[in-house]
């Protein structure tokens, strides 16, 4: 067997190291959370739980407090669009949802704002 390059046994440990720091927090997560996706509210059981993703909120993955405050449980599809909007957001920058808030940008739509005339007819 060929020995290995210097850059190809740097790559093989920092897979390594990303396995199992990966395999530490999603395995403290599922303990601490239900196994729901927390944008689609998917339900997720031991036959599907391979695509319930830990989801970093402050995107770093060395952030891993023991309470689970900088982790939430997405699906595959709901953690692929949560980055994908945090790098359009850092390529094309954009509002930062806090500051929306504090300044009252809220939403003026309600679609049920009539609710109540509408369920008389």
């Amino acid at each position: 067997m060929a020995k290995q390059s210097g850059t190809d046994e740097l790559i093989a440990q920092a897979r390594k190291y990303k396995d199992e720091r990966e395999k530490n927090y999603r395995e403290k997560a599922l303990k601490l959370y239900p196994w729901v996706c927390g944008r689609c509210a998917r339900e997720f059981t031991h036959s599907n739980l391979r695509e319930l993703t830990v989801h970093h909120r402050n995107h770093n993955h060395d952030d891993n407090p023991e309470d689970g405050s900088n982790w939430e449980l997405l699906c595959l599809y709901c953690h692929d669009n949560e980055h994908s909007r945090f790098e359009e957001q850092i390529r094309y920058g954009g509002v930062d949802v806090s500051i929306a808030e504090d300044h009252g940008a809220d939403s003026t739509f309600n679609p049920f704002s009539d609710l109540k005339s509408m369920m008389k007819k």
